[in-house]
């Protein structure tokens, strides 16, 4: 029997129990366990916050929370690999709100360009060019799942500055 009860449940089909902190840090609050594209559904919920903590505390408020989320998504992350056996688990979206809310530090709060960041930052972290793929291949642990999403963000970082120097701004 697997910890869901069920006989034949995969390994993977272990239950998520939200009330353990790590596991409610690590999946975003439960976004992490939402149907199809759990990624997706995390780096929507930073989108959300982000706007939320810098309309409050503005783009330090930002900093200081893509750092915290940082660190305490290596820790979460590492709880979750140890309780659930999977070395990246798709639930865990903790990097992926980390790493968007670097990506928003780098354009002004504004519908147009939170679009445009998730979508770049997405593009980077689904893909993952080199080095986010060699980092998601190689570094492993809490960190590993931390690492390759800070690296999508500097490329999607890029492409916005990109974009803001074509325009002249």
């Amino acid at each position: 029997m697997n910890s869901d009860n069920s006989p034949a449940a995969p390994h993977t089909a272990k239950i998520w129990n939200l009330r353990h902190p790590a596991v409610f840090l690590a999946t975003g609050f439960g976004a992490g366990l939402l149907p199809r594209a759990p990624g997706t559904w995390g780096s929507i919920l930073a989108v959300a916050l982000a706007w939320g903590i810098v309309q409050m505390w503005g783009h330090v408020g930002l900093a200081v929370g893509a750092a915290v989320a940082f660190v305490a998504g290596v820790w979460a992350s590492e709880v979750c690999i140890d309780k659930y056996g999977t070395e990246d688990p798709k639930q865990v979206v903790i990097d992926e709100i980390a790493g968007q809310w670097l990506v928003l530090l780098a354009v002004p709060p504004g519908w147009l360009e939170y679009a445009l960041g998730f979508v770049l930052f997405r593009a980077f972290d689904i893909f993952k060019p080199w080095p986010v793929s060699w980092a998601d291949r190689s570094i492993k642990g809490g960190l590993g799942v931390m690492v390759d999403d800070v690296l999508a963000a500097v490329y999607a970082i890029i492409v916005l500055f990109a974009i803001a120097a074509m325009r002249g701004a």
